[in-house]
């Protein structure tokens, strides 16, 4: 299992619309996207920062959505977000959500 985070800072009493947005517009669009499996989002900080989490199939498949639909929600989420979201990818070592055995440390 491969997983996309994307820290934002949220712009002043964004919180409501930023909710709003990932329920009824993100959310959809990630369901249809190829082994796409999961959205976790949070909002800390005093509700200036948002993390959003996706989990997807396979490393190719959370690819091929950052390189195509990604530039979508980017422009779905201007009016709540400041600035150029923070995009980090990678490997799901463990997960309580499905059985995913342990990936070793490099050594």
């Amino acid at each position: 299992m491969f997983a996309r985070w994307v820290t934002m800072k949220l712009q002043p009493n964004s919180v409501r619309e930023f909710t709003r947005t990932l329920e009824n517009d993100i959310i959809p669009l990630l369901r249809k996207q190829t082994g796409f499996k999961e959205e976790f989002s949070f909002v800390a900080s005093g509700d200036k920062e948002a993390v959003a989490i996706s989990l997807w199939d396979r490393r190719e498949n959370a690819e091929a959505y950052g390189s195509g639909q990604y530039s979508e929600v980017v422009k779905l989420l201007e009016t709540v977000v400041e600035g150029t979201p923070d995009v980090r990818s990678g490997e799901v070592s463990n997960s309580t959500i499905q059985r995913i055995p342990a990936t070793p440390a490099p050594r």
